[in-house]
């Protein structure tokens, strides 16, 4: 049995930060896409997940769900997932690192949970070929030795932190793994997603 079927548990860790810029500073893990707000749909996605943590504002909090933001705040996306990785503590082998402006990723996460296996984890490769490392199921102890090998999390690259990591990639035919990043991306996931999700 695999970990997507329930045969061992698993944590998550939404990163929900950002200055999302190209919104013209909007919280972005509050649009609404397909009926629900994009951090809905990650959280649905990660549904499983014995424990999960939230990085971002304190707005964003849901209920039953613990949140939290780095220390100084806008640290980049490796800073919120020390971050969430240390308000986790202790827990499952593996975690899902999930940006929340995915909102196909409720499709993905089963599949990177399955391929991770031995290795160190598992990510989602998009249609262009680029590896998508907050698209992910990484086993913890490999995330806590990468953070270690770090001076500083603050405004590190995520692919500098995954590096020396042995990964698995999971391809994406479908553009399952298309974000959130403009308004017209906003436009185009709203157009796919309409109707089929319940609000």
């Amino acid at each position: 049995m695999t970990i997507a079927d329930g045969g061992a548990a698993f944590d998550a860790v939404v990163l929900a930060g950002g200055a999302a810029s190209r919104l013209g500073g909007a919280d972005k893990a509050e649009v609404v896409v397909g009926g629900r707000a994009l951090l809905d749909h990650a959280l649905a996605a990660v549904a499983g997940a014995a424990r999960v943590v939230v990085v971002g504002p304190p707005a964003l909090a849901r209920p039953g769900v613990t949140t939290v933001l780095e220390d100084p705040p806008g640290g980049g996306p490796v800073a919120g997932l020390a971050a969430g990785l240390a308000a986790l503590g202790p827990g499952a082998d593996v975690v899902v690192v999930l940006a929340c402006d995915v909102p196909g990723a409720n499709v993905l996460v089963p599949a990177l949970l399955d391929a991770a296996g031995e290795a160190d984890g598992a990510r989602v490769v998009d249609e262009d070929g680029r590896p998508q490392h907050l698209l992910a199921a990484y086993r913890r102890a490999a995330l806590d030795t990468a953070l270690v090998g770090l001076d500083d999390p603050h405004g590190a690259a995520v692919r500098r932190l995954v590096e020396k990591l042995r990964l698995v990639d999971v391809p994406d035919p479908g553009g399952l793994s298309a974000d959130a990043d403009t308004w017209a991306d906003v436009d185009a996931l709203d157009a796919r997603l309409r109707g089929t999700i319940e609000p």
